[in-house]
């Protein structure tokens, strides 16, 4: 009878101990499957707020006193563009993307023409008829030769690798004069007065 009562007894130990270990196994799934979701949602967020940034000055050129500072920002598929300049004369300017960051000439032609890697034919940003994607536009300069510019848009990158979007490796020029939309293949808006290159 206690031989009985004792194998009983052990039984009863064996299964509370795997029930104990079953209980812990669950546990340890569990944690293991909130850890890879609360990683995963991290990974999400991280590329959710991931941001691309260039950030240069922007140098005289053709004897002139132009200079100022660019940013090019990336977010969620499009890119911000903001510079601010000074140094101008009053009025309107033009300022564009051309072909290569090399700005080391003194007229600022060693940085090519317009970048315009769809072969458009050059005009105002969005037109129907065409446009480069440089032809960023024109912009004002105040009384004290100040300026700003800026705008958006998704149809920019920044070190993507696209040929037709990526902007690293391009240059800022601004010019003296006015960019009249029209004429080819640059809008016949005169000197470039200052220049930086979009380098990462």
């Amino acid at each position: 009878m206690k031989r009985i009562a004792s194998i009983a007894f052990m039984s009863l130990a064996i299964l509370a101990t795997s029930c104990k270990n079953d209980k812990k196994d669950d546990n340890k799934s569990e944690d293991q499957v909130e850890n890879t979701a609360s990683q995963e949602d991290n990974m999400k967020m991280t590329e959710e707020v991931k941001e691309e940034k260039v950030t240069f000055k922007l140098e005289p050129k053709s004897d002139s006193k132009a200079s100022g500072s660019v940013v090019f920002k990336e977010s969620d598929g499009k890119v911000t563009f903001t510079a601010v300049i000074g140094g101008l004369n009053e009025g309107t300017h033009a300022i564009h993307i051309h072909e290569s960051s090399d700005c080391s000439s003194a007229d600022g032609k060693s940085t090519g023409g317009h970048w315009n890697p769809t072969a458009q034919p050059h005009g105002k940003w969005g037109a129907a008829d065409g446009f480069h994607k440089g032809d960023i536009g024109n912009f004002e300069a105040d009384e004290n030769g100040n300026g700003t510019v800026t705008m958006t848009t998704d149809e920019w990158c920044i070190g993507c690798g696209d040929a037709n979007k990526d902007i690293v490796g391009k240059a800022i020029i601004v010019h003296q004069g006015v960019d009249d939309f029209t004429s080819q293949p640059s809008g016949d808006a005169g000197a470039r007065i200052s220049c930086g290159g979009i380098i990462q």
